[in-house]
């Protein structure tokens, strides 16, 4: 047997999801090839809506850390230990910069640095009881963290949504209550950060979700764009060459008519395929799903015979045309190679659908499959063996010479 003809669809699967067109610069044409059309895929860029967020993020933690200055500086007659004010000072200056510095990066945006941030605003509140004094805390003097401990439940929140946002919250809400003494506890500041922490992680997801419909959306654009180049191109050249082709060879007979048949029925798929039409379902049978033994009722004709169960056999649309497209090459194998007769039949075996496709023409030589894939005549290995074994089924070839040939696909009812 010989391979069966190519047919467009598998022409144009090898091209990618989608492509990206690059704009000439000039009217001219391109030069050396650098200006074709079809590209990689458009890479997302790193950090994205994300980014202005942590900007923002950078200027809150150096504006609070000033804030910080001025309480210390206006309260720090009444401190246990002032000197160590500044220190403290000095270190929150210093880890702020290496915040802003290593958020600054997408890549380090993770744990360590997270992680990193809250144990340093931990660390503030822990010392101060020592450096302020209970005194101080008991009468209203403000904590050493103050504003400032919000950086690291934004910086949360940006990097999980609003309930990593929420957990930091907590956490140094929680830390805040105990530096300044349960025994006449003000939940305000644990308030404070628990929205800033909701809500920013609530605007940063959407930041993410609008980044990701977008990078949807350029990408539909530019494969809408290539279709369209596409479709001028194969329009101005393929579809007039097929046309001729059909017009010429029309009232011809023999192998000229049968070629201008071929290239009637290629133009038209061509042209369906282009312009991504496609046949609308039947209303009598689920959306998402073909009738095989409609599709499979269309190969019947004088030399062909079809039979197939009283009942329709449903089947997944895509599946339903992957098998009719199988047993459409076997039957061009049996029209080349056996005379064009051919009996197909369908068993419906609930979960699983069995075609079988029967000639009684000469049959296939032993070897003689392997001796055509070797020489790169592909028909039966992948248009038929290859699209039943992507939907999980099995194709059993029975032939000797003399004999016939017969093909029996079965595939299961779902797809592979």
């Amino acid at each position: 047997m010989a391979l069966s003809r190519p047919r467009v669809s598998e022409i144009f699967a090898t091209f990618p999801p989608y492509v990206r067109v690059r704009p000439r610069a000039t009217a001219g044409p391109p030069v050396g090839g650098d200006d074709c059309g079809i590209v990689s895929p458009m890479p997302t860029p790193p950090g994205g809506f994300e980014d202005p967020l942590w900007r923002s993020l950078a200027v809150f933690r150096f504006a609070s850390l000033a804030y910080v200055c001025v309480l210390v500086l206006r309260d720090a007659d009444r401190f246990a230990h002032p000197v160590a004010a500044g220190a403290v000072l000095l270190a929150m200056l210093a880890w702020s910069v290496a915040a802003t510095v290593g958020y600054a990066r997408p890549a380090n945006r993770g744990w360590p640095l997270l992680l990193a941030d809250v144990t340093v605003a931990l660390a503030v509140l822990a010392v101060t009881p020592w450096v302020v004094g209970r005194a101080a805390l008991a009468t209203g003097t403000p904590t050493l963290a103050v504003v400032w401990e919000g950086a690291p439940v934004l910086a949360w929140a940006i990097s999980g949504g609003r309930r990593r946002g929420a957990v930091a919250a907590l956490l140094l809400g929680v830390a805040d209550l105990a530096a300044r003494g349960f025994g006449t506890p003000s939940i305000t500041g644990l308030i404070l950060l628990l929205l800033a922490g909701v809500v920013v992680g609530h605007v940063a997801r959407l930041a993410v979700t609008a980044e990701e419909r977008l990078q949807r959306a350029v990408e539909l654009e530019a494969a809408t764009r290539e279709r369209e180049r596409l479709a001028r191109g194969i329009h101005d050249s393929v579809l007039q060459v097929l046309a001729l082709v059909q017009r010429r060879g029309a009232h011809l007979d023999g192998e000229a008519g049968e070629l201008a048949r071929l290239a009637g029925e290629q133009e038209a798929a061509l042209r369906a395929l282009i312009a991504g039409t496609a046949p609308a379902p039947a209303t009598d049978r689920p959306v998402g799903t073909a009738d095989l033994c409609a599709l499979l009722g269309g190969y019947a004709s004088a030399t062909v015979s079809v039979s197939v169960p009283a009942t329709p056999v449903p089947l997944p649309a895509p599946v339903a045309r992957e098998v009719a497209a199988a047993t459409a090459a076997a039957l061009d194998n049996v029209e080349r190679h056996a005379d064009g007769r051919a009996w197909v039949l369908v068993e419906d075996e609930g979960a699983t659908v069995t075609v079988s496709v029967r000639d009684a023409g000469p049959g296939i030589p032993e070897g003689r499959l392997v001796e055509a894939a070797r020489q790169g005549r592909l028909g039966l290995a992948q248009s038929v063996r290859g699209r039943i074994t992507d939907l999980g089924g099995t194709v059993r070839i029975v032939s000797a010479p003399g004999e016939g040939t017969e093909i029996e696909m079965v595939v299961p009812r779902k797809g592979g």
